[in-house]
């Protein structure tokens, strides 16, 4: 059972998380709470499973990259995670992750690639591919984009909806 205070920190988190140099204590702000005990509330609910994966949108087109490619990777399972933590660590990258292969589909590890370029892209796959030793892999390029848009649990508890107060 989730408790106020839970879905009040679910609902400041689900929406785009403010740019400024501490947008855990604005959000913390919004809900009443100390930036510590939110950031604290976060790790508890990341500990008790309720929250398994906090992640970031890049809308790359309005951040200046022109370029930008889904490879998918055939790796080793045994060696994924040190592959995956090697490709996570490029500047390139912004999304590293593993799926289970299908018969008709066999790649297991996928990086979003950015680039200015989709020679670029090319290149920055070519060189990930020689660093790894990962020789099969597949490059698939944006050619427009979708809507983006995330799950929405307890909107009536998001700050913008006017609740900022845990006495409410």
């Amino acid at each position: 059972m989730l408790s106020k205070l839970d879905k009040q920190v679910i609902a400041a988190i689900q929406g785009d998380i403010p740019v400024c140099e501490r947008p855990y204590q604005e959000l913390a702000q919004h809900i009443g709470l100390s930036e510590e005990m939110f950031c604290q509330h976060l790790k508890s609910l990341n500990d008790r499973g309720i929250i398994r994966r906090f992640g970031a949108t890049l809308r790359h087109q309005k951040s200046g990259f022109t370029a930008n490619a889904m490879v998918a990777w055939i790796v080793e399972e045994d060696h994924v995670m040190l592959v995956g933590k090697i490709m996570a660590r490029s500047k390139h990258i912004s999304h590293c992750y593993r799926r289970n292969p299908t018969n008709d589909w066999p790649y297991n590890l996928y990086t979003m690639i950015h680039g200015g370029t989709e020679l670029e892209c090319k290149h920055i796959a070519a060189t990930l591919s020689k660093t790894t030793r990962i020789k099969h892999y597949e490059i698939l390029f944006s050619r427009r984009e979708l809507k983006k848009t995330s799950m929405q649990y307890y909107p009536e508890l998001a700050p913008q909806n006017g609740l900022t107060d845990l006495a409410s």
